[in-house]
């Protein structure tokens, strides 16, 4: 079987695609949290907890918002029942998030509603969604970032 070559895509168009996917992606998870009465804040906050507790700062960090505005998303989500606060088990002065599980049962009823995106993974065979997987872990996850000039 002879392969043709692919054409040559430059980072811009591929910068441009990562960020027509990512608002597709955004804008499903968005209407998906609103359906569980939660901003997308709060439904990204479930969603990188869903990977194990946190600490405040953490959460910060990575949802790129002030820590008092963190304070405010997780005291929302705890008086919701769907996360709590406990104390780290290294340092007692620091405060981890922890998803209680009704906050993992909502977390994956958002996900599951996210038809748009669920539509076009399934469009992907098993093969290609190990690949993709792989593409965008060593593409943001494998490698710091870095600052460019």
């Amino acid at each position: 079987m002879r392969m043709t070559a692919l054409p040559r895509v430059d980072p811009a168009q591929l910068m441009e695609l990562l960020s027509v996917s990512l608002a597709a992606y955004y804008g499903d998870f968005t209407l998906a949290a609103a359906s569980e009465s939660l901003t997308a804040s709060q439904g990204k906050t479930l969603s990188v907890l869903r990977r194990g507790p946190a600490s405040m700062s953490a959460l910060a960090t990575t949802l790129t918002c002030d820590a008092s505005n963190m304070t405010g998303i997780v005291d929302r989500l705890e008086k919701r029942g769907l996360v709590q606060r406990e104390p780290s088990p290294s340092d007692r002065r620091v405060k981890n998030v922890v998803l209680t599980s009704e906050g993992k049962r909502v977390i994956d009823v958002i996900r599951g509603k996210m038809h748009h995106t669920l539509d076009g993974l399934d469009r992907l065979d098993e093969q290609e969604r190990t690949t993709l997987y792989a593409l965008l872990e060593r593409v943001f996850v494998a490698q710091p970032a870095t600052a460019r000039p």
